[in-house]
């Protein structure tokens, strides 16, 4: 890794630990327990807790990914059983559901299992979120035979967390499964760095991304060639215009006063400035292709102001 490029990712965790610093509420909300045993595996009876400045002493290298979505506190139990592998518990409390979400759906890949308000389970680990927490419930090895554990135990917690939360309301804009959506591709998101870690734009952060940003990241399949749709909702007007003229400027220098181009690999990219949203399509096989899918976006966006 180039020194510019790391000493860049150092600031921006710096920033990030900064922002979340006056998120945090406190302790977490002791109505929300997890087991001292289920089926055989028993609590060693150290419960870890962490807080923003203390995350990277248990996740190094993955912090990041949290401090960007808000998080506030995590609190995790280790279980043990003769003769079978351990068992962890991880429970994520994040600056609001949406965040919980984000977090849940920058790594989903397997299937849903109906715990929380989405769920996965596969290989040993089962993730959910519920309100504003994530979880994540794995084991160090066992196969299958496991899996019925983590499920009971994944039950077990998400019947403590006390209420529901609501999905981020930038999905309502986002065309579905009539369009080409491919399941399990979106990706809610608040940081470049996160973004550049599913589709890469460039080193700097020229959508102006952060915590008081959203962004959809999200993938539709036409003639076997997948598009990526990006859709980002600012706070205002004006911020979005700014982030909009500083993508076509970095990304597109060569689009000559439009809001398209093809780029080296002959796709097309294209992009719309609409009130406080961005919209952004990258890799279409053909123009009508891209504005064929613009336009189904726009069309789902609120009237504007």
């Amino acid at each position: 890794m180039k020194i510019w490029t790391f000493v860049v990712m150092i600031i921006w965790i710096m920033m990030a630990a900064e922002m979340v610093k006056g998120e945090e509420k406190g302790r977490m909300d002791p109505a929300i327990s997890l087991p001292d045993e289920d089926e055989g595996w028993k609590w060693d009876g150290m419960e870890m807790k962490y807080n923003s400045k203390t995350l990277f002493d248990y996740i190094d290298g993955a912090a990041e990914l949290f401090l960007a979505f808000g998080f506030q506190n995590l609190k995790a139990r280790r279980f043990e059983k003769s003769n079978h592998p351990p068992i962890t518990i991880e429970l994520y409390e994040m600056g609001s559901s949406e965040d919980a979400y984000g977090v849940f759906s920058f790594d989903r890949q397997d299937e849903a299992v109906g715990i929380g308000q989405g769920s996965e389970s596969g290989g040993g680990l089962l993730r959910f979120w519920k309100g504003k927490y994530f979880v994540s419930i794995y084991t160090d090895g066992g196969g299958a035979e496991v899996e019925p554990t983590l499920l009971k135990m994944g039950r077990s917690v998400e019947t403590s967390i006390p209420a529901k939360g609501q999905e981020p309301k930038l999905l309502d804009f986002i065309p579905g499964k009539d369009s080409g959506l491919i399941d399990k591709s979106v990706r809610y998101l608040r940081s470049h760095i996160l973004l550049n870690q599913r589709f890469f734009i460039a080193h700097q952060n020229i959508l102006n991304l952060d915590r008081k940003t959203e962004a959809l990241l999200a993938q539709y399949l036409r003639d076997k060639q997948k598009t990526q749709l990006l859709l980002i909702r600012y706070p205002g007007v004006k911020e979005a215009g700014d982030a909009y003229h500083s993508f076509m400027k970095a990304y597109l220098p060569d689009a000559g006063g439009r809001d398209r181009s093809q780029t080296e690999d002959r796709k097309w990219t294209i992009a719309r400035w609409r009130n406080e949203f961005v919209l952004i399509v990258f890799g279409a096989l053909t123009e009508a292709d891209a504005e064929v899918l613009l336009k189904a976006t726009e069309d789902k966006l609120p009237k504007g102001r």
